[in-house]
């Protein structure tokens, strides 16, 4: 049997030219961009769209004017928007049954930079475990970190370092890392040390997106972020139609 390869990027731009075909790639933005979409999901939204701009996702919106309109530039709601980049903008009462057009400054870039891939999974920490679960049986393994305006970020590198974590441990044989895997893995296993919800969300408090949303007075999406396994739901990003949907009712 095939040793089972996880390969960490810490910033899409180190992907370089890594052939993606045939391998599994999961994008990582804790804060906010995949835990918000993962809230948006998980409240039955019909699908999330992700678009590279504001334009894009303005003419978009032109041809469906039923579509929710969300994202974020500057961490800050684009103006003409319906919704942030807030997780707790993203209720059921407000998704249910909408699609969602939604750009933001770093994770719908890296979405697009794993469109080579087989598939291509959303994770958070909220749905960390329900993630790992669906990647079991995957044998390459491609996770890539948003990071925030080209520098990396250590939420999403511990993010990183849990799923690595997790599915040695669920491994009947040591699995093959890059090296940005073992940084990840090393960075978490300090982290997890009597972890709860406000020891993590601390930490994520001291990374350079952490002060971003500080900045922004949105402390509460932080302590969102930090929520392990609030959600059993793995977004899933359908490259043909370019629709994120739940990876267990993946069609309309």
């Amino acid at each position: 049997m095939k040793t089972k390869r996880i390969d960490v990027f810490l910033l899409p731009a180190l992907l370089g030219e890594t052939d993606l075909s045939g391998g599994v790639a999961v994008v990582i933005d804790v804060l906010r961009a995949t835990t918000t979409i993962t809230h948006a999901i998980a409240h039955k939204a019909d699908c999330v769209m992700p678009m590279l701009s504001v334009d894009e996702a303005k003419q978009a919106g032109a041809k469906n004017p039923a579509a929710l309109l969300g994202g974020e530039r500057g961490g800050q709601k684009i103006d003409g928007f319906d919704l942030g980049n807030s997780p707790a903008e993203y209720p059921e009462n407000t998704v249910r049954g909408k699609q969602i057009l939604f750009t933001t400054t770093n994770g719908t870039k890296a979405m697009q930079a794993c469109r080579a891939a087989q598939d291509i999974y959303i994770a958070a920490f909220v749905n960390l475990t329900a993630v790992c679960n669906q990647l079991a049986d995957c044998p390459h393994i491609f996770v890539v970190c948003a990071g925030t305006e080209g520098e990396i970020t250590r939420e999403d590198v511990l993010l990183a370092g849990a799923i690595v974590d997790h599915l040695e441990a669920g491994a009947a044989d040591p699995l093959q890392l890059n090296d940005q895997a073992q940084i990840a893995a090393d960075a978490w296993l300090e982290a997890k040390t009597g972890l709860t919800t406000t020891s993590l969300a601390g930490r994520l408090k001291q990374s350079r997106g952490g002060r971003n949303v500080l900045r922004l007075g949105q402390d509460n999406d932080i302590d969102i972020a930090a929520t392990l396994d609030k959600f059993d739901v793995v977004p899933k990003l359908n490259t043909q139609s370019w629709e994120i949907r739940d990876s267990r009712n993946p069609t309309p």
